[in-house]
């Protein structure tokens, strides 16, 4: 049995810990905060509940493999239901598009938008699926080696084509071009940055839907903290580690206050910066910094939402409705990005949400509160161009026996790849 220290008890340190220890390790998680679940827990006060993070996610099945491979299936621990809408997305045009989750529902929602739009954008997504394929089996669900990359992988990897140049010359409508930039908008990239093979995450939504939890995405790590529970792990909460100590080179324990741990593996899930031992390894890296949000409990009639509402324009306000709240009260979430000069619910009433006369409480969060609260952006590492992708740790680094996961490892940030980034460092480690 191999000792084995996690680093960090969001979403990503709590799946690899759950993963090595069906396998057979000793597992030791180390959480600096009092909750487990980090970015993937709730905000609660006066009655309401809000996602503090994710609000949904994509591909279903890397939280179905997780759950399987761990224990009892998904299934038989929480529901995971799919939504009909992707979001709304309302353009500075003052135009409207409820965007649906399959091809054929885009296709219709866009041409009535306008005729033509639908057979433009489902050519832009049809475009990726070979992006998808080819990395899907050489970087996203395995361990990939930066030495001996297959040609199909560097061809992308090395590419200077980046997402917006592509937009510019495949998507003519200004709404299209939303359309594929949100994602990473939202996630406090600049296009101009993101290679172009990124753009498969519109390919993801159209294939594989959005997803919720009923009750809330914070239900993930209630479910998760029982199974690491279930499976032996030893759960530190309020044990922040200082560093990763080294020895001949070599990761052998993970230092605390109250003395050094020591490990035959270490995994970091949590932003290297943090730990002196690492933080030369990540130094030509930046963190994706949190946006402005703002958390509602609103009173009386309210505008009838969707889930998600994106009103582009700059500053850019993503509405999600979807928080818990006392009978006849709703809760919601507003994220700002861009020049925010004015209070988030007067710049929401700008455009005809104006929620202001129902307010009863609100939380706010400045991006600087948000990474003090969690550690670290759970947004990982922001994209600075194709360097960036090689830029990242992964399952393997250049010291033994240490490894990352989590939004600042490969293969990024969001739940999805955040839980890949999981089972890359479990299969790297391998069992007992």
């Amino acid at each position: 049995m191999s000792r084995v220290v996690v680093v960090g008890g969001g979403f990503g340190g709590m799946a690899v810990a759950a993963r090595l220890a069906k396998t057979g390790h000793e597992v030791t998680l180390l959480e600096r905060s009092p909750d487990l679940g980090g970015a993937l827990g709730s905000v609660s006060e006066e009655g309401f509940t809000w996602d503090a993070g994710a609000s949904y996610t994509l591909l279903p099945a890397v939280l179905r493999d997780l759950f399987r491979k761990t224990g009892r299936p998904l299934e038989r621990e929480l529901d995971l239901e799919p939504l009909d809408l992707v979001r709304e997305h309302r353009f500075e045009d003052d135009t409207t598009l409820a965007l649906p989750t399959s091809r054929a529902g885009q296709l219709r929602a866009l041409d009535a938008l306008e005729p033509g739009l639908g057979e433009r954008w489902a050519a832009h997504v049809d475009s990726f699926t070979e992006d998808w394929e080819v990395l899907r089996q050489h970087y996203f669900e395995h361990p990939w080696q930066r030495a001996a990359l297959p040609d199909a992988v560097r061809r992308r990897f090395d590419s200077r084509e980046m997402l917006h140049k592509r937009l510019k010359k495949t998507l003519k409508d200004e709404r299209l071009r939303d359309l594929a930039t949100f994602p990473f908008l939202a996630e406090g990239h600049d296009p101009r940055n993101v290679p172009a093979w990124m753009g498969l995450v519109a390919y993801l939504e159209q294939r594989f839907g959005t997803w919720h939890v009923p009750g809330g995405m914070a239900r993930i790590t209630e479910v998760l903290g029982a199974r690491l529970a279930t499976r032996g792990v030893t759960v530190l909460r309020g044990t922040p580690a200082r560093d990763v100590v080294l020895r001949e080179g070599r990761a052998v324990a993970v230092r605390t206050d109250e003395g050094d741990i020591d490990a035959d593996e270490v995994v970091v899930a949590v932003d290297p910066r943090g730990l002196p031992s690492l933080a030369p390894l990540v130094e030509r890296t930046m963190p994706a910094i949190p946006p402005v949000v703002c958390h509602v409990g609103l009173e009386g009639d309210v505008p009838d939402l969707p889930h998600e509402v994106v009103l582009h324009g700059d500053p850019l306000l993503v509405v999600r409705t979807g928080g818990h709240a006392p009978d006849g009260r709703h809760a919601w979430t507003i994220h700002g990005r861009g020049k925010i000069a004015e209070d988030l619910l007067r710049a929401l009433a700008r455009h005809r949400i104006d929620v202001r006369a129902q307010l009863v409480h609100r939380v706010d969060r400045s991006p600087r509160e948000l990474v003090q609260l969690w550690g670290s952006s759970p947004l990982g590492v922001l994209w600075q161009g194709r360097s960036t992708v090689r830029a990242r740790l992964g399952p393997d680094t250049p010291i033994p026996h240490l490894h990352t996961a989590g939004a600042h490892a490969t293969p990024g940030a969001g739940l999805p790849f955040v839980g890949l980034s999981a089972a890359l460092v479990a299969e790297r480690i391998g069992p007992v």
